[in-house]
């Protein structure tokens, strides 16, 4: 088989391009995100909620800019080493495995995400990153 050794890695690159941290939808946020944030910026959790997020239902969201952009992104992300378990995910979503032409519909905005490699593959990769990032929250 030769797609056995394909990693995640191989299936996904990130080009710091940003386009993952702005558009429609927003990034939801734990009380656990917004203390890593509010440690992390030196803010209390409660100015961390009233100034960079916002209520989408009864959840919440980062706030974004007028651009559209993540609030927390200025060329780069200003809070990487504390970002949000949804921004830490990405690209390797649930949702690409419960349907792969998931993951070639976000490389049409995403240009780190490869698509030459076949489904299975593709949900086998994605499938594991899942996995790892569940069990570092254990």
């Amino acid at each position: 088989m030769p797609f056995n050794n394909v990693t995640s890695s191989d299936i996904f690159k990130c080009m710091q391009c940003g386009e993952c941290c702005k558009g429609y939808g927003g990034t939801y946020v734990s009380d656990a995100d917004i203390r890593a944030i509010a440690d992390y910026i030196n803010k209390s959790p409660e100015v961390v909620r009233a100034g960079y997020c916002q209520l989408s239902g009864k959840k919440l969201l980062i706030r974004q800019k007028e651009d559209g952009f993540c609030i927390f992104f200025d060329k780069l992300c200003t809070i990487h080493p504390v970002k949000p378990r949804m921004c830490r995910a990405w690209p390797y979503i649930k949702s690409v495995v419960a349907d792969v032409n998931n993951w070639h519909i976000m490389s049409s905005m995403c240009p780190g995400i490869q698509t030459h490699f076949p489904d299975d593959v593709i949900v086998r990769c994605v499938s594991e990153e899942i996995d790892k990032l569940d069990n570092k929250r254990k």
